[in-house]
């Protein structure tokens, strides 16, 4: 198992911006690929952005321009920057981490990933 623990949510406006943090215990040969998930009220989880250590990132069309994905790799954390966030990207976002090297880009589907956080919620009012 490997800890994830997210942190950064919040409420914002429309057109606002939010940075979700995600601290991973452990080294980073068992997160190779850590990506975002979210779910909103009454739907499926999905993909948001994805990243592997060697920085190549993976972006849901849906956040592309928008969301930046980064880690840290000394402290074996991942970020999302989120900016102009829309009412649509409310949502509780996961954390996700995987040890296994996926060859990318399309790596956003939840069974690719083996270790998974709590959850921070995100709501933007319009």
């Amino acid at each position: 198992q490997v800890p994830l623990v997210e942190s950064g949510g919040g409420s914002v406006q429309a057109g606002g911006s939010l940075r979700l943090s995600c601290a991973a215990s452990g080294d980073t040969s068992s997160t190779y690929w850590m990506a975002w998930f979210r779910q909103a009220p009454g739907k499926k989880r999905e993909g948001v952005a994805a990243i592997n250590n060697d920085g190549t990132p993976s972006y849901a069309d849906s956040v592309k321009g928008r969301f930046t994905i980064s880690k840290d790799n000394a402290k074996n954390t991942l970020l999302l920057q989120m900016n102009s966030l829309k009412p649509e990207d409310t949502a509780m976002y996961f954390c996700a981490a995987d040890s296994r090297r996926w060859v990318g880009p399309h790596v956003l589907f939840e069974h690719l990933f083996a270790f998974w956080g709590q959850g921070t919620q995100v709501t933007v009012s319009s």
